[in-house]
C-alpha cells in the first residue's frame, strides 16, 4: 500500500472517529440487550396501587420469580413502588449500600 492509499485510510477513520464524538453515539440501547434495566418494572408499581407506604406486597416478575418488598415513593415522590426485600445482584433496591455513608 502506497502513502497515498495509507493517508486516505488514516484521514477516514479519523473522520469516523471525530463524527462519532461529535454526535455523542449513544448506547443505550445495547444495555437492555445486555439485561440491562434502567429503574423498576411496571410490576413493581402495580404491586402498590390501592397500598400505603410501607405496606408490604409482591409480584411475579417475567422471569416467573415472586419478587416481596415494601411499598416507598419512587425517587420523583410520585408514586409507590414497590422496593424488593432482596434486589437483584448489583442493585440495591434505590436503599444505600452496606458501607455507604454520608
Amino acid at each position: 500500500m502506497n502513502i497515498t492509499k495509507k493517508a486516505a485510510v488514516i484521514i477516514t477513520l479519523m473522520g469516523i472517529l471525530i463524527t462519532t464524538s461529535a454526535f455523542g453515539y449513544d448506547d443505550s440501547s445495547d444495555e437492555r440487550g445486555r439485561g440491562g434495566h434502567q429503574g423498576p418494572p411496571e410490576e413493581a408499581y402495580c404491586a402498590c396501587e390501592g397500598k400505603s407506604e410501607g405496606d408490604t406486597a409482591e409480584f411475579t416478575s417475567p422471569r416467573g420469580d415472586t419478587v416481596t418488598g415494601t411499598c416507598e415513593k419512587d425517587r420523583d415522590g410520585d408514586r409507590l413502588v414497590l422496593r424488593p426485600d432482596n434486589p437483584p445482584e448489583g442493585d440495591s433496591g434505590g436503599r444505600p449500600m452496606r458501607g455507604d455513608r454520608d
